[in-house]
Parts: C-alpha cells; structure tokens; sequence
C-alpha cells in the first residue's frame, strides 16, 4: 500500500471508555492545533444518533481537560459522523461504506477488545473498507503469544504489515512519569 495521508478516521468502539476518556480530548487537541481537518466516523453498537456522540465527546474533553473552547469544539463537532450497528453484522460495514463517501485511505482505529478484532476485521474485507485503509491497534494485542501470534495471522489476511500499527501507550509511562524526578534530582540537568 502506498503511504497515502488518511482521509478518514474510523473509530470503532466510538462510545466506549476509551474514546471518552482518551480520544476524544487527543482529537480535540488535535483540532485545536489544525492537524486534523478530516471527517472522523465513530462506529458502535450502541443506538445512539449524532447528538448523543458529540454530548459524550464534549463530556469527554471537559472532564480530561477541565474546560473547552467552544470554537474548537465546534470544529470537531462538525467533522464527527456515527454509525450504529453489531459488527457482527455486514449491514453495519455497508452503512460504513455509505459514511465514508468518497474516502479512499481511512485509518480503522479499533478501540474494542481484542476478541472483536477479528469481527470487525472481516467485515471490513467483506464490506470492501479495507482496500487502500490502515488499521491501528490498542493493546492488549492478544492474551498470551500464541493469541498474539494468531491475531497477527488474522490481520495478515486483509492487511499488509505496513499497514497495522499497534499502539502500547502505557509502554513507557513509568520512564516519562520520572523524567521530572530525574531532572531534578540531578543538579547537572537542573539548568535544562
């Protein structure tokens, strides 16, 4: 696959904990700071409407960040879409295919748990979505090895290597968290 900028981000398990707590608020910065002018696709089962995912989008960001700026808000408000739907279910993917448009490279950001990966994966081969797409993962990636070394085989089917990103944003938080303690503790580094 060509390295193609994504021109739409679909976000799976849009109305889960995840996306509240977490996604949204970096959305919202990224709007913030006009690096993300692209439509963003929230898909769940929940039967939800528009409405209803843009409240808990905002009652995201003001709970993360403690306030927000309307204007910014705004813009990511308007670029928000959502489709409700089992992933279970192929209606669900077809009505993906209608959200996305014209899009021809989204970025299938799968915030679900693992034992969905392969659902959704399938029908997204199945609905034609995964053409000229990249898939970004969350952790946990499997249970053990063995699981890991088997999701990895189900992505394969559908998606290139260089495709697939996998994300462990708690990989180095313990070494960021001390970085201040370090720093400080150190008074060579002190004048940094």
């Amino acid at each position: 696959m060509s390295q193609q900028r994504s021109d739409t981000l679909v976000l799976f398990g849009a109305t889960g904990d995840l996306a509240h707590k977490k996604i949204f608020p970096a959305l919202y910065h990224m709007v913030a700071k006009g690096t993300l002018a692209e439509p963003v696709i929230g898909v769940a089962f929940d039967p939800w409407d528009l409405p209803r995912l843009v409240d808990r989008a905002r009652d995201g960001i003001v709970t993360a960040l403690g306030g927000i700026d309307d204007t910014v808000f705004a813009r990511l408000a308007s670029l928000l879409r959502y489709v409700s739907g089992d992933y279970r279910d192929g209606a669900t993917f077809d009505k993906l295919r209608t959200a996305l448009g014209p899009a021809q490279h989204p970025l299938h950001y799968m915030a679900v748990p693992p034992t969905m990966f392969e659902t959704v994966v399938q029908g997204l081969e199945q609905s034609g979505t995964a053409r000229g797409a990249r898939l970004m993962i969350e952790k946990p990636f499997g249970h053990d090895l063995q699981s890991a070394r088997w999701l990895n085989r189900v992505l394969h089917l559908v998606f290139d290597e260089q495709s697939i990103f996998r994300i462990d944003h708690y990989l180095g938080k313990e070494a960021i968290q001390n970085l201040l303690y370090f720093r400080f503790a150190n008074s060579f580094l002190e004048p940094i």
